[in-house]
């Protein structure tokens, strides 16, 4: 009698673990990486809950699979887009790789130092992976959220050509909304007392 519960039960838990996924126009479930977790390069705690007041392109890279967005990284580096509005994170998967940790965290130092606006940070076991629903093995997820840290773009993988035009439109629809001001209110008219 028990198995025939089994199977819809682990129906139901399945179905819930992929909708409680990120989802395009919310803000993701909160992940934070310190001490054994990971966090960033220098030691320090990160959590995605830094990923607001900006426009951020995270990006969720299995160490093997570094170079499977290289013309995305390209592009994106083309827009020079300005660093009071802009920001990128990069998220190395340290547990997707046979690749020892030390030899990553030291290449990523260097990274530190040659690129200093973009945040490194180490995932030690796939706690972003397994919060956002993203693939854990063998590849390179491209993420964009707007100022309020919601998300605005995702792929999970290779981007194509139209992919990463779509990135790039996203991000300057994202920069011109924080850019633009609000409608100022009108002034109220004055008394024709103070007109003489």
């Amino acid at each position: 009698m028990k198995s025939r519960w089994m199977i819809p039960v682990i129906l139901v838990l399945l179905g819930i673990s992929s909708a409680s996924a990120v989802e395009l126009g919310q803000v993701p479930p909160t992940v934070q990486l310190s001490g054994k977790k990971g966090g960033r390069v220098n030691g320090t705690p990160w959590s995605s809950a830094e990923i607001k007041g900006k426009v951020y392109t995270l990006m969720y890279v299995d160490p093997d699979a570094k170079d499977m967005n290289i013309p995305t990284e390209k592009a994106l580096k083309a827009q020079n887009f300005p660093k009071n509005l802009y920001g990128s994170i990069a998220v190395i998967n340290m547990n997707a790789t046979w690749k020892p940790n030390f030899i990553i965290t030291k290449i990523l130092k260097g990274k530190q130092k040659d690129y200093p606006d973009t945040i490194y940070v180490r995932d030690m076991d796939y706690y972003i992976a397994d919060a956002w629903n993203l693939k854990k093995n063998g590849s390179y997820a491209v993420l964009c959220f707007d100022k309020d840290g919601k998300l605005i773009f995702l792929k999970d993988g290779k981007l194509s050509n139209a992919d990463i035009q779509k990135l790039i439109n996203t991000i300057k629809t994202a920069l011109k909304a924080m850019t633009e001001k609000p409608e100022t209110a009108t002034q109220p008219e004055t008394s024709g007392e103070n007109t003489k």
